[in-house]
């Protein structure tokens, strides 16, 4: 990723934020331009909670090379409290103890580093609760 992409995508990249239709209510994440319900083009930002329920998971054993020392890890859709999905790694937890409808929290961590660039790339990973 190139650093110029890399400052434009801060805000969406650190915040949960989504977008609220303000002619429907539907909520979408990341934002979008325009609503795909009702095809409305004015939103009203939100901050999503950071709590959640996992809905279903799969356990990544053989991992690409960006992320080969993490495996085995988790991978899971965890849906918030807005209704929003997310897809995210699931960690700080025993993988072979998950379930689905376990309550998640949402936290910020390092995802990967760009070793041409040396950027440190961050995102968000869900942990049990």
């Amino acid at each position: 990723m190139a650093i110029p992409e890399y400052w434009r995508e801060i805000k969406h990249r650190y915040k949960l934020e989504a977008g609220k239709c303000k002619s429907c209510g539907y909520i979408v994440f990341p934002m979008r331009l325009i609503c795909p319900k009702c095809q409305n083009q004015d939103f009203d930002s939100i901050n999503l909670s950071r709590e959640g329920t996992l809905i279903t998971y799969s356990v990544i054993r053989v991992a690409s090379s960006r992320f080969v020392n993490q495996a085995p890890f988790a991978v899971g859709i965890v849906e918030l409290k807005e209704g929003v999905r997310i897809l995210s790694q699931i960690t700080d937890c025993n993988i072979n103890e998950l379930k689905s409808g376990m309550k998640m929290q949402v936290e910020f961590r390092r995802i990967f580093d760009d070793g041409s660039s040396g950027v440190i790339n961050y995102g968000y990973k869900c942990v049990p609760m």
